[in-house]
């Protein structure tokens, strides 16, 4: 079986280069949303990009090269925004904390979760699952760490399981909620997220501050409208030229 090269050729140096690779990531996300990764191609890529096919292969040898590098950047992007926040939550109290952890995944996910969706599914064709559990364990690593200066209020005394715990919970529900669609708004989401985790961390569970109760489930139909106002524009995770 001939093995996919996912490795880009080279590295742009000049200013001129990098906007030329910025154009062809930021049109192979916008084709992979609207087309699907089986149905994009590096010709349709190129054409979106407004560049030459030889241009793009200076950079990229394959399709999956192009997918491989987006995981890579989301993966950067992600690293960065979570040391940042988790940085800034160190001295906060548990319920924040993870209130915020939760909002900030809700966040992250719902940049065009289309565009998520279809990445998180060749991530094992591509081979970049290795990738994905490494940065898993680096969050798991700083939750830890925000864990343990709260060791007297946790119910367990194994930090790691429950980070990891915490991680793995956090990150299915949101991935689930958002990517693969749920008739919640954000801000449900976000208060039963944050209760479920606290539940599960402290020995006396408390609830953070919750939006206002609604007064029953949003229709599937107005998931979009209310989920849109819920959100908070980012400039993290992937960009798709919008």
């Amino acid at each position: 079986m001939t093995r996919l090269r996912t490795s880009p050729r080279k590295e742009p140096r000049q200013a001129r280069a990098q906007a030329t690779v910025e154009a062809i990531l930021v049109a192979t996300a916008r084709v992979l949303t609207r087309e699907g990764y089986d149905r994009a191609s590096t010709n349709r890529i190129a054409e979106e990009a407004g560049v030459s096919i030889g241009s793009l292969y200076q950079y990229f040898p394959s399709k999956e090269a192009l997918v491989t590098a987006l995981i890579d950047r989301h993966i950067a992007r992600m690293r960065d925004l979570l040391e940042t926040h988790l940085t800034l939550l160190s001295t906060a109290s548990l319920p924040v904390a993870v209130r915020a952890l939760v909002e900030l995944m809700i966040e992250v996910h719902a940049q065009n979760p289309r565009l998520h969706k279809v990445i998180a599914e060749q991530v094992p064709r591509i081979g970049r699952l290795n990738r994905i559990h490494e940065f898993e364990r680096e969050v798991g690593d700083r939750v830890r760490v925000l864990l343990e200066g709260r060791r007297g209020e946790l119910r367990t005394a194994n930090l790691d399981l429950a980070a990891f715990v915490l991680v793995t919970i956090v990150e299915s529900l949101t991935h689930r909620a958002i990517v693969e669609g749920s008739p919640w708004t954000d801000e449900e989401l976000a208060d039963e997220g944050t209760d479920l985790v606290l539940r599960y961390l402290l020995r006396e569970p408390e609830r953070a501050p919750r939006a206002a109760e609604p007064d029953g489930p949003a229709e599937a139909g107005d998931r979009g409208e209310s989920s849109e106002r819920a959100r908070r524009p980012s400039g993290t995770a992937l960009q798709t030229g919008r």
